[in-house]
């Protein structure tokens, strides 16, 4: 498990600010190809929407986040604490020096999906991008919608505007306390993060 771990909690792999990307980053600039019945398959990391029609048009599972999957691993991360306990410890992210537990790591997996949808520190949410009057405009501004999936660097969401079924899931998300060792060491105070939550859940 620790193998596994340490790859997904890599920044320069699956590791993002705004949780895990659906392939690692690193398919960026190191494709993978598949030679197959005399063709060449190539899989490239994408993190925002497809550059082809193999997904329908603009839907993606080649590296933005998608919330299904982080979802599941955060529910898991959870699940595997209850067995392993607080001894078992993964550097996380990798290469920091900072070692969490298996629920710790699911609350940071937690706050970083979170972001996607809460106020930074300059007012803005990562979910509207660069759109200027999303972020700023009192009209918009807080109706977030809940979008397919969200870019694997920005957190921009793209695809579906309105895929409410697991992207609300960030509301189960956002209704969980965070542990004091987690919330000390968060960009957003735990007060900030609920009245925030309070907007995005209503």
């Amino acid at each position: 498990m620790k193998s596994l771990l340490r790859r997904m909690l890599d920044e320069q792999e699956f590791l993002s600010d705004f949780g895990i990307r659906s392939i690692s980053k690193v398919h960026g600039r190191n494709p993978y190809v598949l030679e197959c019945g005399g063709a060449q398959h190539v899989v490239e990391y994408w993190p925002g929407e497809s550059r082809n029609g193999l997904f329908g048009g603009n839907s993606n599972w080649r590296g933005p986040i998608w919330f299904p999957m982080n979802y599941l691993l955060i529910e898991s991360l959870r699940r595997f604490h209850a067995y392993y306990g607080d001894e078992f410890r993964v550097e996380c992210p990798a290469g920091s020096g900072q070692h969490l537990n298996l629920r710790e790591i699911a609350e940071e997996l937690s706050e970083r999906l979170s972001k996607i949808f809460l106020l930074n520190k300059d007012s803005r949410r990562a979910v509207w991008g660069d759109n200027d009057r999303f972020q700023a405009d009192p009209h918009f501004r807080d109706y977030v919608l809940f979008h397919e999936y969200f870019h694997g660097e920005s957190g921009q969401g793209v695809g579906a505007s309105h895929q409410t079924g697991w992207t609300g899931l960030v509301a189960e998300i956002l209704s969980r306390p965070m542990t004091p060792e987690i919330s000390s060491n968060s960009s957003l105070p735990n007060e900030s993060m609920r009245q925030q939550a309070e907007v995005v859940t209503s």
